[in-house]
Parts: C-alpha cells; structure tokens; sequence
C-alpha cells in the first residue's frame, strides 16, 4: 500500500499521540516496544506495547491507561491539525468495548457500583461473544452508556491535556517517525 505525503504526516502524529501518552503513563501503561508508521492491512501505522510478564487480571488503573493511551491519536490529529481523519476507528472501537468491559462486566463504575450487567452467550469455537442479553431495564442502559461515554469523554480529555503540556515532544516523535519510518522503544524514550 503506497500513501501519500498527506496521509503519512497524519499517521506520524496519531501514531506519536498513542507514543507518548503510553510513554507518559507507563507507571500503569506495557511499554512500547515498537512504532511505526509502515502500513500492514488495514492499519496505516502502529503502536506496539508489550507486557513485561504474564498477567491474569488488570487493574482498574492500568486500564484507565490503556482508554487513555486509546484516544492519543485522535486527540494528537485534532491538536496538531485542527481536525480529526477516520483513522481512529479501530482505536475507539477497542476503546468503547473496553470501557463497556469495565462498566458492564467487571464492576469499574463508580456510578453503576460492583455488579455485573448483561448475561454473555459465549460460544468459544466461535472466539467471540455472540449475544449479550440485556436484563437490566432502558433506564439502566441508559446509565451504562452515559457512564461509558463518561469514561471516553475523560480518557480522552486526559490524552489531550497530557499532549498539549508535552506537544514538543509529540512532535520530536513525529518528526523522528517521518525520517525513519519506524522507532523501537529504546529510541522512543
């Protein structure tokens, strides 16, 4: 896949916001191990963090993180271009699922409290979930979805404040990432 200079300059600054704010919250944050603004598939660049160690259960802080680390290319492409590309989709899809996670299944929400809302049918063969039955009232999901755009609405303001106070570094990666197409996290830190 051929871009152009346009699209690649875009990438280079989504790309550096997913960086950076995982740099920054690397406390709670995988580390990044490597990006990349080289297109593969549908992915016009990447961002990859890895775990140190196995892990069998997530904090509710790392996640936050990760929600925040989610919303770094959007908000990157809206303060550096004054607009925002469908770049994101896969981002905030990833993002969205994984704040409905934390509202609906594993008790995360301040506003809903510890409980679990909505039977899975999971069907493993398939690797995914197939249905979730809701059996919760329209009020209730009403609440869940307010408290999951809750949940993106902050990690996202979080991602820009954290971009704005950091923009010279935003753009040393992005530059870097236009000259070199490709950074490890040894040269990213």
């Amino acid at each position: 896949m051929v871009i152009g200079e346009e699209e690649k300059r875009t990438t280079a600054w989504h790309e550096s916001g997913h960086t950076l704010v995982a740099k920054l919250l690397e406390e709670h944050a995988d580390p990044v191990h490597k990006v990349t603004i080289i297109p593969r598939g549908q992915s016009l660049g990447s961002t990859m963090q890895l775990p140190e160690k196995d892990r069998y259960t997530e904090s509710r802080n790392k996640l936050l993180a990760m929600l925040i680390s989610f919303m770094g290319g959007r908000a990157a492409e809206e303060l550096v271009f004054g607009d925002i590309t469908t770049g994101a989709q896969s981002d905030l899809k990833q993002a969205t699922t994984l704040a409905r996670s934390m509202v609906c299944d594993w008790g995360m929400s301040s506003l809903m409290g510890p409980q679990s809302l909505g039977n899975r049918e999971e069907h493993f063969f398939l690797g995914r979930e197939i249905t979730r039955n809701n059996d919760y009232s329209e009020e209730t999901a009403r609440k869940i979805d307010s408290e999951v755009g809750r949940l993106l609405k902050e990690a996202y303001d979080q991602a820009m404040e954290y971009l704005e106070t950091h923009r010279d570094r935003l753009d040393l990666i992005a530059q870097l990432l236009l000259d070199r197409e490709t950074l490890d996290g040894e040269e990213v830190m």
